[in-house]
């Protein structure tokens, strides 16, 4: 029926090539037959491609009698918002933080709850081969009559909603700057931010898929130098950025210098667990030991998940917890359906800094206890058998598990992990140590391991890639 299925673990994305018109007509079709929902909400990001994508999709579901709530522009959060107040399932047509030449679906379930490769993107795959879901073997008989629209603008109700999940008032004034990477922060922000005493510096408001100024992924280092100049020259307490559809936000401090996620996780646990002692705290396997010890040392209860939204909402939701977090920049917070919000985030920052007097730098300072290698990507023939390699190398030298992959635990503060990408030829090695001598150490061995498994591995001693998915390394 296609000639490409850019389906991944958590969602479906690629080049507009491939995410056509034709293809979002199809899974909204089957995303409604796999619901058997009466009404899905849908939502779109400010890419060019995105308002007909949206308009397919609900084509496709309209054809199953299933009706639709199309909001229009919106961030993630918006539609994690809706999918939640309505208790419907929703789809967003976005690609998230991918640049301007690709656009993509997520999907969820009624209240937020993921919908992943496990969970209804498989099947989904399958009736893009077959034209049938898994448990449809016979064809399905046409609906009486189309699906109907009903347009909602939920845009007040979220605001005040999100308002309210977070103590702002008598916070102190701040200057700060806000690169929106023109994604969908500009859309959300300008009313979440009113009647605060904020100096906000704008940087790139403007909704504009086709990223004029730079691509709206903050993982990237290149992305940040225009917030990064900013915060300098404007004297800010602080800069944030944000990705292209808004559910990540990242934290520069007052000389510019980026916050490392895992330790923006344990500067905003450690304020919730004053207020909720005992409280849970996701965090994923890449998470510093910093971090956990950090929210251990508050009196909260760290637990571990693998990575990706989907395994982080199932584990908040399982354990009742409070608040998660990923090394990615995504956080999660328990009043919020389990989902991730990056403009929650960011209130919750302002919060805990307007009602402290230190700077961000100092605040954030005693969460960076150990040395991390980021992520490093290594095109290989033989995931599998690398895997296997590197865990014979270091049997007996430390713990071992697979929740996700390889994690090695080396005592001492050292640890690595060392994953298979679902969608490419690619292990993802991440490693921490308490001083940069030893991580550097660390993550050699591992990458030497790794080149002698496999001829397309090349060991190259202290390069280091950056993540190529951002949201989820995949």
């Amino acid at each position: 029926m296609h000639r490409c299925h850019p389906i991944k673990a958590y969602d479906i994305r690629g080049h507009v090539d491939d995410v056509t018109p034709e293809l979002a007509r199809a899974v909204g079709e089957a995303f409604a037959s796999l619901t058997g929902a009466t009404t899905i909400v849908v939502a779109h990001d400010m890419r060019p491609t995105s308002p007909a994508l949206a308009n397919a999709f609900t084509d496709g579901v309209t054809t199953t009698g299933t009706d639709v709530i199309p909001l229009g522009l919106a961030s993630t959060d918006q539609l994690y918002f809706a999918s939640g107040t309505l208790d419907l399932p929703a789809a967003m047509i976005t690609a998230s933080h991918n640049p301007a030449s690709d656009n993509g679906i997520k999907l969820v379930g009624p209240g937020a709850s993921p919908i992943a490769r496990d969970t209804g993107l498989e099947d989904i795959h399958t009736y893009l081969h077959t034209g049938q879901l898994p448990h449809q073997p016979h064809s399905r008989q046409a609906p009486a009559s189309a699906g109907r629209l009903h347009p909602a603008d939920l845009h007040d109700a979220y605001t005040h909603y999100v308002r309210g999940l977070v103590d702002l008032d008598g916070i102190r004034p701040l200057k700060v700057v806000i690169d929106a990477g023109n994604g969908m922060a500009g859309h959300v922000l300008p009313d979440l931010l009113e009647d605060l005493p904020l100096a906000v510096v704008p940087l790139y408001f403007e909704l504009d898929g086709t990223f004029p100024h730079h691509d709206a992924d903050p993982m990237n280092p290149a992305n940040l130098t225009d917030l990064q100049a900013a915060v300098v020259a404007n004297g800010a307490d602080l800069g944030i950025a944000f990705d292209g559809d808004a559910d990540r936000c990242f934290i520069l401090d007052e000389h510019g210098a980026p916050v490392p996620p895992c330790a923006l996780l344990a500067w905003l646990a450690e304020r919730l667990l004053a207020r909720r002692p005992g409280a849970t705290v996701v965090h994923d396997l890449l998470t510093s030991a910093g971090t956990i010890e950090a929210i251990t040392e508050a009196g909260g209860t760290p637990v571990r998940s693998r990575v990706g939204h989907a395994f982080v909402k199932l584990a908040m939701e399982a354990h009742g917890a409070a608040l998660g977090g990923e090394a990615s920049g995504h956080y999660y917070f328990g009043h919020f359906w389990h989902a991730d919000s990056g403009a929650l985030a960011a209130l919750h920052v302002l919060d805990v800094l307007g009602h402290s007097d230190q700077t961000v730098s100092h605040a954030t300072a005693p969460y960076r206890r150990y040395a991390s290698s980021g992520e490093v990507n290594r095109r290989v023939r033989d995931a599998p058998a690398v895997l296997k390699a590197v865990e014979k190398a270091f049997e007996g030298r430390g713990f071992i598990d697979r929740l996700d992959g390889l994690s090695v635990s080396l005592g001492s503060g050292r640890w690595f992990n060392l994953r298979p990408s679902n969608v490419e030829p690619v292990v993802r090695l991440t490693a921490e140590a308490p001083t940069d001598q030893a991580m550097d150490e660390l993550r050699n061995d591992v990458l030497e391991v790794i080149a002698s498994a496999d001829e397309r591995a090349p060991y190259v001693p202290g390069l280091t890639e950056p993540t190529e998915t951002g949201d989820v390394a995949q």
